[in-house]
């Protein structure tokens, strides 16, 4: 190999290992950085504190006697989401729901959240808090109960749950300070990547790289 292509190979391997940095630096950058408006979905089994659920509403599969929740809210992580202001008291809230054979009691909480947490242009329903008790089929999810007490939904890309009983208008879950037209409402799964780590497109991006880097170096040595 020639100096020159020594030199060239040098430069193109400098450069597509900066570029690489560059995108691992963007994957590294904090979670917290940003906030996002969204609805969090929180579960009580049985009468213990609201947790937040570890699956959506359209997969999670609440038993009889539980309790699911619904909370607008601008968070930046899963453990600082807000949680309901009102308690998974299913006692209370399905006390005039008597059981029946067949189907499965569910209470429902939905928060809408305050001002603060409304998207620009939109303000959030006067009674904050609602509830109701779902009696659904025995295999229902979280989102059939739901659907059972409010009504209309709205959900996005990858079963995420965009407005409950018309709130919000459009959007969801962009990034606070994003805000969504009538023409084109991002989904969550555009926005953010829940995982906490690097997303696909960065991590596609840094495969681009160094492929292109690696075969700008192959020519270059054979340039030589």
């Amino acid at each position: 190999m020639t100096a020159a292509a020594v030199r060239t190979t040098a430069r193109v391997a400098g450069a597509a290992a900066g570029a690489l940095l560059t995108l691992a630096g963007v994957a590294a950058a904090p979670a917290h950085a940003a906030g996002y408006r969204y609805w969090s979905y929180w579960e009580s089994d049985g009468g213990t504190p609201w947790a937040y659920a570890t699956q959506g509403p359209a997969t999670a599969r609440p038993a009889d006697g539980d309790a699911v929740g619904f909370r607008f809210a601008v968070s930046a992580e899963a453990d600082d989401t807000a949680k309901p202001t009102v308690a998974p008291d299913f006692a209370r809230i399905c006390a005039d729901v008597a059981a029946k054979d067949g189907t499965k009691r569910i209470a429902v909480v939905i928060d809408f959240g305050g001002p603060a947490d409304a998207p620009p242009g939109e303000t959030p329903p006067a009674k904050r808090v609602t509830t109701g008790c779902a009696q659904v089929r025995p295999d229902a999810t979280g989102a059939e109960a739901l659907a059972a007490v409010a009504k209309p939904l709205r959900y996005g890309s990858g079963a995420m749950l965009c407005g409950i009983a018309g709130y919000p208008a459009r959007g969801c879950g962009e990034e606070v300070g994003a805000e969504p037209t009538a023409a084109a409402s991002p989904t969550a799964s555009e926005k953010r990547d829940d995982g906490g780590g690097p997303s696909v497109g960065v991590l596609a991006g840094g495969a681009a790289v160094l492929a292109l880097g690696g075969a700008a170096i192959w020519k270059a040595r054979h340039r030589g």
